[in-house]
């Protein structure tokens, strides 16, 4: 005698594989942790920041001048006033360089692993 299980329960063990695989892959994503990088007083602080793919670096202009974060080929921000923000989400590992364009001696390097 052979046993042969319901059609349903292969329906309900399929599903069951589907939503283990959403909540695994879901949950990789929510590791994303959120940066901040402070421009002061002519300078990026903290001028190095190592983060993880799928990372986000908010920059904010605490100067009463604008200043800009460029990065080339990569990324660039418009001319942040005193209190706004630019920010940027890492999906490829590697450094990234980046100055101020209106102030090229202001200098900092994010890198990505």
């Amino acid at each position: 005698m052979t046993f042969t299980a319901p059609r349903s329960l292969g329906t309900h063990l399929g599903a069951s594989l589907v939503i283990a695989a959403a909540i695994l892959l879901g949950g990789a994503s929510a590791h994303a942790e959120e940066h901040q990088v402070t421009i002061d007083n002519f300078t990026f602080s903290p001028p190095d920041l190592t983060v993880k793919v799928g990372d986000t670096v908010t920059w904010t202009n605490h100067d009463d001048i604008p200043h800009t974060v460029v990065s080339a080929g990569k990324f660039r921000s418009k001319a942040l006033d005193t209190d706004n923000t630019f920010t940027f989400t890492f999906t490829a590992a590697g450094d990234y360089k980046y100055f101020c364009s209106l102030h090229p001696h202001m200098t900092g390097m994010v890198k990505v692993e």
